[in-house]
């Protein structure tokens, strides 16, 4: 199988990827396969250089994802609809959230490991509406934040440009700085038919994976391989009352919380529609950021190939 690294330079503060190119070389001087590197260019090149790579070569592919959630993100919408796309993840962005799903597996930061690994097929998350002004439907690989997870990635943004703000110390950072403001979300969630929510609340997260921001283990229950959407949606409560629940809620232990499901609504679902009363909402997809108006939401089971490294 051809290999296909693909390094994006703006990932992780920009990391010199000294490591992986040196791991590239021992792979190539042990003639361990076609293997091949491409350095991304800016936003949407990824997308753009897997989609025609895949047009102009019909056997199997593996791309390796170099880069954050984003990178990954990128590489999934570009792969869609191709059967000989495989992807894996050498993870060097500031979330790395999507691998947290397999804490049994071999080292994702070794790349003799990702190509001597085994496929596991995944589901993915299918969004649909007018996201930044342009109507688009889109894969997610990992989570779409909605409401205060999503204004926390939009400050920790600004954090990590400062010095001493790691990806998780961003995070957490951001979840204090917005915690000031309790700015939440006005939305109404439909999911298979029910109405979740229709009005002010703090945040919903729609789930494949069950991390966000860094290893935030906010949805503990989600499978990459259910066929189901986790939703979790959290009502518009006091910040004493977040205070409280965060560091469970970040430690994925908060469902077991006596009474929760006052504060918490949590189910898995097929189809969502999230609907935002003023126009529009911050919505992170994979951790990347948009301000889109009424989104269709659906799961995608099977959606693709992944390879998981295997254990030394």
């Amino acid at each position: 199988m051809h290999t296909v690294f693909i390094i994006n330079p703006a990932a992780g503060a920009g990391n010199d990827f000294r490591d992986l190119r040196n791991g590239i070389d021992l792979l190539r001087g042990q003639k361990a396969g076609d293997i091949s590197v491409y350095e991304t260019r800016g936003v949407g090149d990824a997308e753009m250089f897997v989609k025609k790579t895949l047009e102009e070569h019909p056997g199997d592919i593996l791309f390796v994802a170099c880069g954050g959630d984003g990178t990954l993100n990128e590489v999934l919408n570009g792969a869609r609809g191709f059967a000989n796309a495989v992807i894996s993840v050498y993870p060097s962005g500031t979330g790395n959230d999507f691998v947290r799903n397999f804490p049994e597996a071999g080292d994702f930061k070794d790349p003799a490991a990702i190509v001597g690994g085994s496929e596991v097929v995944c589901d993915a998350i299918e969004v649909s509406g007018v996201m930044d002004g342009k109507y688009q439907t889109r894969l997610c690989a990992n989570m779409i934040n909605i409401g205060f997870d999503a204004n926390v990635v939009e400050k920790s943004f600004d954090l990590k440009k400062k010095p001493f703000f790691s990806g998780s110390m961003a995070y957490l950072g951001g979840v204090f700085a917005t915690l000031v403001r309790k700015k939440g979300a006005d939305l109404r969630i439909i999911a298979d038919g029910e109405t979740l929510a229709d009005g002010e609340i703090l945040l919903t997260s729609l789930a494949n994976g069950s991390y966000c921001g860094g290893g935030v283990k906010s949805n503990p229950y989600a499978s990459l391989q259910d066929g189901t959407i986790d939703m979790s949606v959290v009502r518009n409560i006091s910040r004493t009352e977040f205070l409280k629940l965060f560091p469970k809620y970040k430690k994925g232990v908060h469902l077991e919380l006596p009474g929760v499901e006052r504060i918490i609504t949590n189910l898995k679902a097929k189809e969502v529609t999230v609907s935002p009363f003023n126009g529009t909402m911050t919505v992170a997809i994979d951790g990347e950021l948009g301000h889109d108006a009424e989104l269709h939401i659906k799961v995608v089971p099977g959606a693709f190939r992944f390879m998981v490294p295997v254990k030394a």
